[in-house]
Formats: C-alpha cells, sequence, structure tokens
C-alpha cells in the first residue's frame, strides 16, 4: 500500500544522509522507523496495563476464585 505524507526539506535531507549509510531505500528506512514506533507504542500501552487492579479493594486472585466458583 502507498501513503502520502508530507515531510519536509530538512527531514528529507537527514532521511536521505540515513538511507545513504545504510546503502538502503529511503522507503525501506521509512518502514523500519514505522515498525520501531508502533512496536513502542504498543509495548507502552501494555505497560500502562499493569497496576490496573491496585485500586480495587478486594484482592484480585479472591476475586478471579469467586467468579469461578460460579460456574
Amino acid at each position: 500500500m502507498r501513503a502520502l505524507v508530507d515531510i519536509d526539506e530538512n527531514q528529507i535531507q537527514r532521511l536521505d544522509e540515513l538511507a545513504r549509510r545504510q546503502k538502503r531505500s529511503r522507503a525501506a528506512v521509512i518502514r523500519q522507523a514505522l515498525r520501531e514506533y508502533i512496536d513502542a507504542s504498543a509495548a507502552q500501552n501494555a505497560d500502562e496495563a499493569f497496576g490496573l487492579w491496585g485500586d480495587r479493594a478486594v484482592d484480585g486472585l479472591e476475586y478471579q476464585e469467586r467468579v469461578r466458583s460460579e460456574w
């Protein structure tokens, strides 16, 4: 899939320098950067979930056992 993105001249120059040093295409460098950004964002979202149960009055394991006992 193709996507149109506006990039300023300074960013293009820096991107081209990076691509030249890595002996890769501009598109390959952009794809890698996007992949790394998405992966980092997903990991950050997962980290935000830890501790969500901490403000509950009931213990998480106790709650789980109580709910399962209803089955």
